[in-house]
């Protein structure tokens, strides 16, 4: 129980126990905002990711465009859902409920 007296009595062991609180706790960037950082950080390469490969899709699809004349009208007709003068177009949606 001294020795532990005497530690806490020691005004470079009290400095560094109030320097140690103050960087973990007060200080701008605290343990907290590190984690939030950090949080943000993976959130963030995740969704580089996610374009990343979205990117390439789109290069992929643009290549494909751009090589073969055939490939642009069946583009235009299944994402624009585009049509010729005679010709009709029927959407069919998939409902995701199954009827008994």
């Amino acid at each position: 129980m001294k020795h532990l007296l005497a530690l806490f009595k020691n005004k470079y062991f009290l400095a560094v126990i109030i320097f140690a609180v103050w960087m973990l706790f007060f200080d701008r960037n605290d343990m907290v905002s590190q984690y939030g950082y950090s949080s943000q950080v993976n959130k963030l390469q995740q969704e580089k990711g996610f374009y990343l490969t979205q990117i390439a899709a789109v290069k992929k699809d643009l290549t494909e465009l751009d090589s073969n004349l055939n490939s642009i009208e069946k583009f235009a007709r299944e994402k624009y859902f585009m049509k010729k003068d005679n010709e009709d177009v029927f959407i069919v949606i998939k409902s995701s409920k199954k009827e008994n």
